[in-house]
């Protein structure tokens, strides 16, 4: 489980693809002091298990399955992503909770700049419109953000400029392509008519607490 809150830009400096999915190498100034082999890291929101530590570099495994629902596949060498070690029981919940399982790749269809900061309008794909909700939480690429507007195709979200500048989505342009994960809670609602307070007892079923 992760919360959304972007930990540090890494890099991509390594690439091997296979018939059997990919290794990615991945620089980092940070996360990689304390990581050991088997943890689990959001690269640009998706769970990845770490397979190799030396410095400043951890490897990750990305089965094809990864490949083909998320991003991931579409990295180049020097590409920046986001990353963030699985969340501890005991700290601060900055954004919220995040699985690392991304539902689909999102189209940004628009990047709108105004006075509220930066807005991404994003695709939303009918079997996922249910999860998105005006004011409800969303993950793009690992990061934590509030919804400000849905429509039945799209919906639209807003970064203050310490995330635009802090997280890898400062670089995304129109047309590119981004990681969505829907809420967690909606997901549960949307299928047993699980009330929010109830996600305790969820989390505690699922081996998490």
């Amino acid at each position: 489980m992760f919360t959304g809150i972007v930990e540090e830009i890494g890099a991509v400096k390594g690439i091997s693809k296979s018939s059997t999915g990919a290794v990615l190498k991945i620089k980092t100034e940070k996360i990689y002091v304390d990581a050991k082999l088997g943890d689990s890291i959001a690269m640009n929101g998706a769970c990845l298990s770490v397979i190799a530590v030396n410095i400043n570099i951890l490897s990750f495994d990305v089965i094809p399955e990864t490949l083909k629902r998320t991003t991931l596949s579409d990295l180049k060498t020097n590409d920046p992503v986001n990353l963030e070690r699985s969340m501890k029981l005991d700290a601060r919940i900055g954004g919220h909770f995040i699985t690392g399982h991304i539902d689909y790749k999102g189209r940004i269809n628009d990047i709108i700049k105004n006075q509220a900061g930066v807005g991404f309008n994003v695709s939303l794909p009918k079997e996922f419109s249910k999860f998105v909700v005006d004011k409800g939480s969303v993950a793009l690429d690992g990061t934590s953000l509030t919804v400000a507007a849905v429509s039945k195709d799209n919906f639209t979200v807003y970064l203050i400029p310490h995330t635009f500048k802090n997280t890898a989505l400062g670089i995304k342009k129109k047309g590119d392509f981004i990681n969505v994960e829907t809420d967690i809670i909606g997901k549960y609602a949307a299928k047993d008519s699980v009330k929010a307070s109830d996600f305790q007892g969820i989390l505690k079923e699922y081996g998490y607490m």
